[in-house]
C-alpha cells in the first residue's frame, strides 16, 4: 500500500507538466533579465572568489559551497550517469539546457532570499520559507510558509540524510568491512557538531568538503 502511494505521488510530482513548467519558467526569467547568466558570467566568477566574510554572515565562496553541498549527492551522480546511459548525447544536451535556463530561476530564488532575510541573534536567517511568508501578504503567506518549512524539515532532516547515510554505510562496509551502525553513530555525531554550530560551522564544513 505504501509503495503504491509513493508511486502515485511520484508520478504526480515528477510529471511532464512539471518539467515543462520549469523549462518555461526558466525561459521567462531569462528573457526578463536579458540572459544575465551570459552577460554577468565574468562578474559571477569574480564575486565568487573575491567576496569577503562578514561578522554576521558568510563569504561568497562559502555561499556557493553551501549551494553545491545541497545540490550534489549520490542521486545526482547516479541520475546523470543513468540518463547518459539511456539517453546518450541527447540527455547531455537537455541537462545542459536545463542547467542554463535553471540558472535564472536559481538567481530569482537567491535574490528573494536576500530581500526577505531577517537578522536573529546576530545571524541572518532566510530562504524560501521566509520569502514565502513575508512576500505573500496575509494569512496565505504564513500558512504556505509554515507548510513549506515543515515539509523541508521532514525531507531534508529525515528522508534525504537517510539516502546519503545508507550510501556511505554501504560503501564503507564493502570497502572496509565496517558495520553500518558504526558509520551511523559516526555520521550522527559529526552532523550534530556541524549543525548545532550554526551557519558558520556549516559553511566552513561545506567549504572544506566541497
Amino acid at each position: 500500500m505504501l509503495e503504491g502511494l509513493l508511486t502515485w505521488f511520484y508520478d504526480i510530482v515528477w510529471s511532464k507538466p512539471l518539467v515543462y513548467g520549469l523549462l518555461i519558467t526558466g525561459v521567462l526569467f531569462s528573457l526578463m533579465m536579458r540572459f544575465f547568466q551570459v552577460r554577468h558570467f565574468k562578474e559571477m566568477i569574480r564575486l565568487m572568489f573575491q567576496g569577503e566574510k562578514s561578522p554576521t554572515g558568510i563569504s561568497s565562496f562559502q555561499a556557493i559551497a553551501l549551494s553545491l553541498a545541497g545540490r550534489v549527492g549520490t542521486g545526482n551522480i547516479v541520475g546523470v550517469s543513468t540518463a547518459i546511459f539511456i539517453g546518450g548525447p541527447g540527455a547531455v544536451f537537455w541537462m545542459w539546457a536545463t542547467a542554463f535556463l535553471g540558472a535564472s530561476s536559481a538567481f530569482i530564488e537567491s535574490t528573494l532570499g536576500q530581500i526577505y532575510t531577517r537578522e536573529e541573534k546576530g545571524q541572518y536567517r532566510g530562504g524560501p520559507a521566509f520569502y514565502i511568508e513575508y512576500g505573500i501578504k496575509g494569512k496565505l503567506g504564513k500558512v504556505y510558509g509554515l507548510i513549506f518549512a515543515i515539509v523541508t524539515v521532514i525531507s531534508v532532516g529525515l528522508l534525504l540524510p537517510g539516502v546519503q547515510s545508507n550510501a556511505i554505510a554501504s560503501s564503507m562496509k564493502n570497502a572496509f568491512r565496517l558495520e553500518p551502525w558504526i558509520i551511523a553513530i559516526f555520521l550522527a555525531v559529526l552532523l550534530a557538531l556541524i549543525i548545532f554550530g550554526g551557519i558558520k560551522w556549516i559553511a566552513n564544513a561545506a567549504t572544506a568538503i566541497v
